[in-house]
């Protein structure tokens, strides 16, 4: 076991990348960061402030720290989806141990290959599907393990992605085309499809989805609509508009996401103007988007449980939702509540799950605990060289990717798809 902390190295410095790091400034006697690569002065400034950097330990490109001497132990690779590759495949070629951002790739031929490095120089590596850390995730399984419900039959799973948020991250923001992203189900929703094969405990063999781009799309521009919201009449009665979404968070004082997408240094001045002149002041039906906005895929496992997962922009902002029906009970679950129903003694019980929350750093309590619970686990991996500790192997995530991809053919095929 590692007597000192693990050193890392952050690989973008976004809003991912932040919160990663802030966990490991929250844990001096576990990790440290001790270089930052991004391209964005801002970013990587800020970066440098928080873990005490100099400027011999900032880069504006990754490929400076993977080909010279190394300095750390650890490589967290937040970048843009279609830029994973490059960094974790040169970054295990070095020997690093990597924590790598959902989706591995947007390609399947991609994904292997990054698991082809991983298997070949034998790191330890994990992949952010962070529902599979949170506190309401173990304590679910721990009752589907002791029976409670006997044997799983059906589950329902929702993803709520709320209108405001689909609109930022996937009308106006980086994941609102495919080719230069990855696919909705992907790039949001990839680790949905893995906590389900994860909850319930089972392969799955046949997949089917329907889903498309029901909204957001120029014909369904109303009349007298602007291409940019600040300079358009509708303003105060649009659901979508820019300036009604982005001032409500300046108005709460919540200065990190999505704020900080636009701007690394938030305030009324810079979101005015990042709404003026950038993408996130566009008119949502004035957007080259191209991801669905509503989508729906059902899962038949081995043994002949059966799932479905729904995942929508039409909704307030709210957790994840999950109904598990069994032989013996049922059980409903949003995150922090969990309520199990009986049906041998008629009475339902419901338990209330303890999300960490840092006073000082609410950033932490991200997926409901998810992303502290993720952190706490990998760098106990490294520190202890037992990949145990970890909630999914290379193998395990490579076979989420590959249902999400067999989801994705059924959708654009309009068939069900056999798994192999």
């Amino acid at each position: 076991m590692m007597e000192d902390p693990v050193r890392v190295i952050l690989v973008g410095a976004g809003i991912r990348g932040d919160i990663y790091g802030h966990w490991v400034s929250e844990h001096p006697d576990r990790a440290r960061v001790v270089a930052v690569a991004d391209p964005d002065p801002d970013r990587r400034a800020d970066a440098a402030h928080l873990h005490g950097l100099a400027e011999a330990d900032t880069a504006t490109d990754w490929r400076e720290f993977a080909a010279g001497p190394r300095r750390a132990d650890v490589a967290i690779i937040t970048t843009q989806d279609v830029e994973h590759v490059a960094p974790a495949v040169a970054f295990a070629e070095a020997g690093y141990d990597i924590l790598l951002e959902k989706p591995i790739a947007p390609t399947e031929r991609e994904c292997r290959q990054v698991v082809d490095a991983v298997r070949h120089n034998k790191i330890v590596f994990g992949v952010c599907h962070v529902l599979r850390y949170a506190p309401y995730t173990k304590a679910l399984r721990d009752l589907l393990a002791a029976g409670r419900i006997g044997e799983i039959v059906s589950v329902d799973h929702i993803e709520p992605v709320g209108f405001a948020h689909y609109a930022h991250s996937y009308v106006r923001g980086n994941w609102r085309r495919a080719e230069t992203s990855a696919p909705m189900l992907l790039a949001k929703s990839g680790h949905d499809l893995d906590w389900l094969r994860f909850v319930v405990g089972r392969q799955v063999r046949t997949v089917s989805s329907f889903g498309g781009l029901k909204l957001f799309r120029p014909e369904h521009r109303p009349a007298g609509a602007a291409d940019r919201c600040t300079d358009c009449a509708l303003q105060q009665t649009c659901a979508y508009s820019a300036v009604r979404i982005y001032q409500d968070h300046l108005a709460a004082g919540d200065l990190h996401w999505p704020l900080r997408v636009l701007t690394p240094r938030p305030d009324a001045e810079s979101v005015a103007e990042a709404l003026r002149t950038g993408p996130y002041g566009r008119c949502v039906w004035a957007c080259d988007n191209d991801v669905v906005d509503h989508q729906v895929v059902a899962l038949e496992f081995d043994g002949g449980a059966t799932a479905t997962f729904t995942m929508t922009a039409f909704t307030t902002s709210r957790p994840r939702q999950t109904h598990l029906f069994g032989t013996l009970g049922e059980i409903y679950c949003d995150g922090t509540r969990i309520r199990v129903t009986d049906f041998r003694t008629r009475r339902t019980e419901t338990l209330d799950v303890e999300v960490p929350v840092s006073p000082d750093d609410p950033l932490l309590s991200g997926h409901v605990g998810g992303d502290a619970g993720l952190m706490d686990a990998f760098i106990t991996a490294v520190a202890t060289r037992d990949t145990g500790w970890i909630g999914t192997t290379a193998d395990e995530a490579l076979a989420a990717h590959h249902l999400v991809f067999a989801a994705e053919q059924s959708r654009r095929e309009g068939r069900t798809v056999t798994i192999g």
